[in-house]
């Protein structure tokens, strides 16, 4: 369990972290005023918040969050900030909510990120089911869903005798020649037939009745299995990358509903031009903060994965000085970890390698997507550095948003065993992840200053924010300072952390 989780877990009444008489007093308070006198929402939240967190200073903005969308009436958004932990304070929304008795349908644009949510409840013992085809889900949750399900239930039992009835009779049927012998097996076979789809809905629709939470896809939540169930409150994780379209397919089930995500990491994709020019690329949850702002919404404001100094640049230029570092992660460094050593490569957080003025100008592949050979040669070669510091390679991910690049990356890691480990992926494949150590390869390098979609603050947030201990920014300064945004960035590298040239890199 990480740092987060543990703050997290001294939420939920089933932690055993609080003395005894903390958690005999809150079931107390819980049984007679919220059992006994039915209390409106907004007080119940106001004394959980008392109760549960007095003692925790740390936990105050997850706290906050909680009781404020306990007593959310409609419309809650829960912002969430890289390694804010989030999806831990969904779950635990998830779980207060259903200890009230209410039904909750829990969804994701992504069936990974649904996945997560159930193998995060499933530890609580939840009663819930996972709606979708078994053969998307992670193995891990297969138990969960709704088929696995289905065929442990008494009606499913029925239906499968019932078949076993229709293939004894088709059987007999192949064997008889007389006419009304025959019709008479047909018409049983029709009414048994009715009777087995009538058991397997009954199996599917008991299944989804007795769940205190269905957790599917925005997209799986249309499924003709939910059609006559109502919820009384619909989640949406990662509700900043779904289309407001998707979400609505969900929504419609539910008298209230949670939205939890961030809108200063990447958007959803969108394929049309001209969809996005109209609108379509703003997400819900955009809307929704734009028009009501802190009225419905509580970020996370504690985050439990950088370096403060990492951390820090994000929080200046995104979320306005408002994120700080948990003590348990503001001062980790790379040479903390097992087995690795302190050297000029481990030592700093931040670190600038810069290409200015050494001859490693971009270049365009066949599909003209872009790519520098110098750049992914000088990032290659910082990652062997780590290795030989005894980074291992699979705590070291390599990012760059050009797809050519990742290409050629990954071309140059297959000639070296020790790297083998070593992750390379986009901006959008490295989004909702964190590595150790994290190297950017910002590629552009040209005589125009042309820095292309590096401009996008969204982008860029995600990718610095996927390192813990170190972030190590591979670029041409010159070209990347052309952009404001990108140009502040950079002045923050060198300010607060090393500064080393390109060719320091060549020939290794």
């Amino acid at each position: 369990m990480d740092s987060k989780d543990q703050e997290l877990s001294l939420y939920s009444i089933h932690s055993t972290s609080c003395s005894t008489f903390l958690w005999i007093f809150a079931y107390f308070m819980y049984g007679v005023v919220h059992v006994c006198v039915k209390m409106p929402y907004w007080i119940y939240g106001f004394l959980f918040n008392i109760i549960g967190f007095s003692f925790f200073p740390f936990f105050f903005p997850q706290k906050e969050a909680i009781s404020k969308a306990l007593a959310s009436k409609n419309v809650f958004l829960l912002h969430g900030p890289p390694g804010t932990g989030k999806t831990t304070t969904v779950v635990e929304i998830i779980l207060q909510e259903v200890k009230r008795g209410s039904k909750i349908l829990a969804c994701a644009a992504s069936n990974i990120a649904v996945d997560n949510m159930v193998e995060r409840l499933v530890r609580h013992r939840v009663k819930l089911v996972r709606v979708g085809h078994p053969a998307r889900l992670l193995p891990q949750v297969l138990e969960s869903a709704l088929d696995s399900q289905v065929l442990r239930g008494d009606n499913s039992s029925l239906a499968n005798d019932i078949r076993k009835e229709m293939k004894a009779l088709n059987g007999k049927l192949l064997k008889t020649r007389d006419k009304n012998t025959r019709r008479e097996i047909q018409k049983e076979l029709r009414t048994l037939s009715k009777e087995e789809r009538k058991r397997q809905q009954l199996a599917v629709t008991d299944v989804i009745k007795n769940a205190d939470v269905v957790l599917t896809t925005l997209t799986g939540a249309s499924s003709r299995k939910l059609d006559r169930t109502s919820f009384d409150l619909v989640i949406i994780d990662e509700a900043a990358q779904a289309l407001e379209i998707q979400c609505w397919i969900a929504l419609l089930k539910g008298s209230r509903c949670i939205l939890a995500g961030d809108h200063l990491q990447l958007p959803p994709t969108i394929q049309s031009a001209e969809a996005e020019k109209k609108g379509l690329g703003r997400t819900l949850f955009e809307r929704l903060a734009d028009m009501y702002g802190n009225d419905v919404m509580s970020m996370l404001t504690v985050q439990y994965r950088m370096h403060e100094l990492i951390m820090d640049w994000s929080s200046k230029e995104l979320y306005n000085s408002k994120v700080k570092a948990h003590s348990s992660v503001a001062a980790h460094m790379l040479y903390d970890l097992e087995d690795a050593k302190k050297t000029s490569s481990t030592e700093p957080t931040l670190l600038l390698i810069d290409s200015a003025g050494c001859d490693m100008e971009e270049k365009k592949d066949e599909e003209e997507s872009t790519l520098n050979e110098g750049e992914a040669e000088v990032a290659m070669a910082h990652a062997k550095r780590l290795v030989q510091s005894g980074v291992q390679a699979s705590d070291i991910g390599i990012i760059t948003p050009y797809n050519a690049q990742v290409v050629l990356l990954k071309m140059i890691k297959s000639n070296d065993e020790k790297l083998k480990d070593l992750e390379i992926s986009t901006v959008d494949g490295f989004q909702g992840r964190e590595k150790e150590a994290i190297i950017i390869s910002m590629v552009r390098s040209n005589s125009k200053n042309e820095v292309g979609f590096l401009s996008d603050r969204r982008r860029m947030n995600v990718a610095v924010t996927r390192a813990r201990r170190q972030c190590c920014l591979v670029c041409d300064t010159e070209t990347v300072s052309s952009d404001a945004f990108l140009k502040r960035l950079i002045e923050y590298f060198e300010e607060h952390g090393e500064y080393s040239s390109a060719s320091e890199y060549c020939n290794e």
